[in-house]
């Protein structure tokens, strides 16, 4: 029998931090997609859907690069995932984004996640191979204002995952799999408003992503969903003075995936629906097939909060927590971070503090991300 030296293959084949033995928990392929890809929404929850324009708006929001202030953007991002039980995992994403006027803007991005190298053994210990199992995305977008407060944006989505470990039982028969989704989004940032002492602006966006078809991970194997969701989230910026502003944002997301329904000793549905359906049948379905009625759908909706203080827009200090219901995965933990800029330059940092009994793949690791903007500069309306 063949041995496995690292642990991280089970987790990626199940779910993102959920393969803890739940109640009721909702699995889909390439999990990887949820990942958080940098480190300002990192250290705010991990929410991004309505937050203000960024280099990483293509993960949560494509529509907010219609409000980015410089005409190009770049930015990379590395996270280190599972540190405390292997250093090769890992999650990179790279980010372009192009504003091609005041209402319209274009970006493309590139995420990589790798489960680190594998080297297989046989019975007596003696090294018959390596695999590098590994997940991929390739986004495009096109985002456009519909009106001076107002924008849309549409996300087209290549993705790749490829877990094949040759010569393992279980996992010889994994497929390569090879589809696309779409990503469709909406962003609203109101005029700098009077209230008083201070000033202010609203911010709320929506997100629906990863639409696309279930897909097969085995051979012969029934077909699974890729993690459709739906995010919704509202913000308000206190605007102190020319010097000092404070973010605020809270978000919630479903997932737009059947629920699994609860059987029998026979395998017969005795509550829920029968979750062995189309994507899209799936993703109406999803709002009320729980076995538990209205209670425990209402617990599959995770929510974030966030807050950001910037100065001068050269620092940032950034508080955030993540809240899941332990029915449905049990994720709670508490984010902090800062950003620096320095003239066309920005580093963000997050650090991830766990509050739950389900341990956390970014627990004890510090995440890192870096943009460049150069170009034309748009100002604020």
């Amino acid at each position: 029998m063949k041995k496995i030296i690292l642990t991280t293959i089970a987790f990626v084949l199940l779910s993102q931090v959920q393969i803890q033995a739940q109640n009721n928990v909702i699995t889909t392929a390439t999990p990887f997609l949820l990942i958080a890809p940098d480190a300002r929404s990192g250290a705010i929850g991990d929410m991004g859907v309505a937050t203000s324009p960024d280099a990483y708006s293509q993960h949560y929001n494509a529509s907010k690069y219609a409000f980015s202030e410089s005409q190009f953007t770049t930015a990379v991002n590395y996270t280190p995932w599972l540190r405390n039980l292997t250093n090769d995992v890992f999650v990179g994403n790279v980010v372009f984004s192009n504003k091609l006027n005041d209402y319209s803007a274009w970006a493309a991005s590139l995420t990589y996640f790798s489960t680190g190298l594998i080297e297989l053994t046989d019975d007596q210990g003696n090294r018959i191979g390596k695999e590098k199992p590994n997940d991929m995305a390739i986004d495009g977008s096109y985002s456009l204002k519909l009106s001076e407060g107002l924008a849309m944006g549409v996300t087209l989505r290549y993705i790749r995952s490829d877990m094949r470990i040759k010569n393992v039982p279980g996992y010889e028969d994994m497929n390569v799999v090879n589809t696309f989704a779409a990503d469709l989004g909406m962003y609203y940032q109101s005029e700098e408003t009077n209230y008083g002492e201070f000033n202010g602006r609203w911010r709320a966006g929506l997100g629906l992503a990863n639409l696309g078809p279930k897909v097969q991970l085995s051979v012969g194997g029934e077909k699974s969903f890729i993690p459709t969701n739906l995010r919704l989230g509202a913000g308000f910026d206190f605007i102190l003075d020319e010097n000092s502003v404070i973010k605020t944002t809270l978000e919630t997301t479903k997932l737009l995936v059947p629920t699994p329904p609860t059987r029998d000793d026979s395998n017969a549905i005795i509550a829920g629906k029968d979750n062995n359906v189309d994507f899209f049948t799936g993703m109406i379905q999803s709002f009320g097939d729980a076995p538990g009625g209205t209670s425990e759908e209402m617990k599959e909706f995770t929510w974030s909060a966030g807050a950001e203080y910037v100065y001068q827009d050269t620092f940032a200090f950034r508080l955030g927590y993540f809240n899941e219901s332990e029915m449905k995965g049990a994720r709670k933990f508490y984010t902090l971070g800062a950003g620096f800029k320095f003239k066309s330059s920005k580093i963000d940092v997050s650090y991830l503090l766990n509050s739950s009994d389900v341990n956390n793949p970014l627990e004890n690791t510090l995440r890192f991300s870096i943009s460049f903007d150069f170009g034309d500069f748009y100002e604020e309306f």
